[in-house]
């Protein structure tokens, strides 16, 4: 029987993507809380746009 993991305050298993549970990588910058991966594929939904 596994024991339940305790919620961490700080440290890489803290924040998680939301989409696909990623722990490193995590956008957290106005509430996202996406990896750099998921962002890059979902930006243009959010209204994102690239300049360069």
């Amino acid at each position: 029987m596994k024991a339940i993991k305790k919620q961490r305050k700080f440290g890489p298993d803290s924040h998680r993507c939301q989409r696909c549970g990623r722990t490193y990588g995590v956008i957290r910058k106005y509430g996202l809380n996406y990896c750099r991966h998921c962002m890059r594929e979902i930006a243009k939904k959010l209204g994102f746009k690239k300049y360069s």
